[in-house]
């Protein structure tokens, strides 16, 4: 990577005091582990809008999919100045080049799922999407887009942070006047991260790269980056890596001793069977790589799609 990452994210997370009540959510895995790879973009809908510090709690009200913003003890309808300039905010989001976005779970601006909307008798069902959360999603449809809560659990973590740095890496290769070579490239060192969240993906981005010289290079770009965000989305579970690490051990057959073999079986039975976590056999196989030189295996991202420091892959 030749530069961090720039990701959108809602200001209280940075712990800059822009909530309601004058307070912050500072998170430190994101300001702390994932801030040294990341440059942050801050966005407060409710100030940026002309909303005051400290101000009156609001909430979502009506129909879930399309709620009116209410200020929770005066009842005064903000929806208007909210979706007004969430509207010209995303439009001029589209100069800071992001990445993604993280935003604030639960707010009633910020929520990008299950925030609470009360209907007429003031009971709520978690049904609703943040105003600007919804005009961002809406016009960045390809961004990665998470809570910071739902980034506590381990593998929506390494998803997003998979995402974001796969990405990363494609936009860095259209910002070189890429050619039909470098998409050809960029799918070969990607393959294996591929296959791991989608079997169909794979085989349709096979095929289009494939058909490269037959299609417009715009086009086949703009088909490929809408598959590439599709694929990665979807969850790598433990079958798919197991089955995913079975085929990277099928390059070893003519250099793993039957020694080496057993114990790479027994250890992707053990991580296929919830034992033990992804990492091991990664780490394993990333060392057969090294010790019998295999050029092809050395550039796949599936064996360090992101920083070691991250810790993405800790988890059984």
């Amino acid at each position: 990577m030749n530069a961090k990452i720039r990701l959108g994210i809602s200001s209280c997370l940075l712990g800059n005091a822009v909530r309601y009540d004058g307070g912050h959510k500072l998170d430190r895995f994101i300001t702390e582990t994932l801030g040294r790879y990341v440059e942050y973009v801050p966005v407060c809908p409710e100030v940026e809008c002309g909303m005051p510090i400290p101000r009156e709690s609001m909430r979502l009200e009506g129909d879930p999919e399309l709620p009116r913003l209410v200020t929770t003890r005066t009842k005064i309808d903000k929806t208007d100045q909210m979706a007004g300039w969430a509207k010209r905010r995303v439009a001029d989001l589209e100069k800071e080049e992001l990445l993604g976005f993280i935003f604030k779970s639960d707010s009633p601006s910020s929520g990008m799922e299950r925030v609470k909307v009360y209907n007429e008798s003031g009971m709520a069902s978690r049904k609703g999407i943040g105003l600007f959360a919804r005009a961002f999603m809406e016009h960045f449809p390809l961004l990665p887009a998470e809570e910071e809560g739902r980034l506590h659990d381990p593998a929506l973590r390494e998803n997003f942070i998979e995402r974001i740095f796969a990405l990363a890496r494609w936009r860095e290769v259209l910002a070189g006047n890429a050619d039909r070579g470098d998409l050809v490239e960029f799918h070969s060192k990607h393959k294996l991260l591929i296959l791991a969240h989608s079997t169909k993906h794979y085989q349709d981005m096979g095929r289009l790269v494939a058909r490269v010289k037959q299609m417009p290079l715009p086009r086949v770009f703009e088909e490929y980056q809408v598959r590439l965000m599709e694929a990665l989305k979807l969850r790598a579970t433990a079958k798919k890596n197991a089955n995913v690490l079975m085929h990277v051990m099928g390059y070893f057959k003519k250099n793993l001793s039957p020694d080496e073999k057993e114990e790479l079986l027994e250890i992707i039975g053990e991580f296929r069977n919830g034992y033990i976590p992804l990492i091991v056999p990664v780490t394993l196989l990333n060392h057969y790589v090294r010790k019998y030189e295999l050029p092809y295996l050395k550039e796949q991202y599936y064996l360090y799609p992101h920083p070691l420091e991250l810790q993405l892959r800790n988890h059984a």
